[in-house]
């Protein structure tokens, strides 16, 4: 398990520690903010697009190898800034990058499952969540130690090193999963598995937990020097986010696993407390800034591993690939959507009612779950005809 979960890692260091220092000072900065713009939307663009097709590669001819194609790539793509250093390969790299994500990223989440019984799905997906949440958290602040101290390059040569490492190491001591027999799936089955609510339910919610998480990385330090607040302050709220969502992951795989927890109330509890902390972003100074970050933290935290787990458990192992590279494509949704509409909001009245909106699309997110719930269990329905 120890390599997937290091891929989880690779994959977020790789997003946010180079996100995060794109536009900062140095030499070799993008000052431009169509460019910045630009690449950031490439590696995100990549996912959007490929997830789903990598997901559905590896349930054809296995999980594993699309695992090390993509860390091969996200190391070869990572070193072509690194031997070429100029604006025009780094738009390459981080295309590459951001297509090499999307096959291992799926892949790995479909071995957490396949490597590890149903009792214990939960914890497994906890621990996943949980490094993957570490290198959200470390990348921006190692990113912008390696930029600081030999630019975008060394930044680029320690990913290409990582992930290399990485599918060294996977390849030692990720053990072959054979895909399993499918049944034949037209794209009518396709749709009727997508839009059946044991799918649908938690995707759903898992990125309703990722739009409040990107909300609280990216607009709560605006919400804090609105008041007054200092960058510390700021960048001490986003870490105090990014940790409870670290540290509750794995409790709350464990929680389901002992059945402590369902995966209905966790995940109505969840959206609950991220609409509570978006609700308490509203409230001027340190005191509402910090309380919006655990709580989101903490809802993000809760809905992530019991909506991977729920998922799991629901889907056909044939398919699961297919199926968590779908969520993945849910998640990357969430994630580009909840901050269009806070920025939308805020641009034509503030950016209070912005969090106010999202804060109203989560809690009725919570009628979603009451309404079809999610039974951990239940089968998403699939075609029966041989082939």
């Amino acid at each position: 398990m120890w390599p997937l979960y290091a891929a989880g890692f690779t994959t977020a260091f790789g997003a946010h520690g180079i996100a995060a220092n794109l536009g900062g000072a140095g030499r070799d900065a993008v000052t431009s903010l169509l460019v910045l713009g630009g690449l950031l939307a490439l590696y995100d663009g990549a996912e959007v697009l490929l997830k789903p097709v990598f997901g559905t590669v590896a349930d054809r001819i296995g999980a594993r190898p699309v695992l090390l194609g993509g860390l091969v790539g996200f190391a070869v793509a990572s070193a072509v800034y690194v031997l070429a250093d100029s604006p025009g390969w780094l738009w390459a790299a981080r295309l590459g990058q951001g297509a090499a994500a999307s096959a291992f990223s799926p892949a790995a989440s479909s071995l957490v499952s396949r490597l590890n019984p149903a009792a214990k799905q939960g914890r497994a997906f906890g621990s996943y969540g949980f490094y993957k949440s570490i290198g959200y958290t470390l990348g921006p602040l190692l990113g912008g130690v390696l930029v600081w101290a030999g630019g975008r390059r060394l930044l680029f040569t320690v990913l290409a090193v990582l992930g290399a490492a990485v599918a060294v190491w996977a390849l030692i001591a990720v053990p072959v999963v054979p895909p399993l027999p499918r049944a034949r799936q037209t794209v009518l089955d396709l749709a009727r598995r997508l839009a059946d609510p044991a799918f649908l339910v938690p995707t759903a919610a898992l990125a309703g937990a990722t739009a409040a998480l990107s909300v609280g990385v990216g607009f709560l330090p605006v919400s804090g020097r609105v008041a007054g607040l200092g960058t510390v302050a700021t960048g001490a709220a986003v870490s105090v986010l990014a940790a409870c969502a670290a540290v509750v992951q794995p409790r709350a795989g464990r929680a389901l696993d002992a059945g402590r927890l369902g995966a209905r109330a966790g995940l109505t509890a969840g959206l609950l407390l991220a609409a509570a902390g978006l609700a308490c972003a509203m409230l001027p100074g340190l005191a509402g800034l910090l309380l919006a970050a655990v709580l989101i933290g903490v809802g993000t935290g809760l809905i992530t591993p019991l909506g991977f787990a729920a998922l799991a458990s629901a889907t056909p192992p044939e398919r699961l690939g297919q199926t968590m590279g779908a969520a993945e494509l849910g998640r990357e949704l969430g994630d580009a959507g909840g901050p269009l509409l806070v920025a939308a909001v805020a641009t034509t009245a503030t950016l209070t009612y912005g969090y106010a909106a999202l804060a109203v699309v989560l809690a009725g997110g919570t009628a979603l779950v009451a309404a079809f719930g999610v039974r951990r269990g239940a089968r998403v329905t699939t075609s029966r005809r041989g082939g």
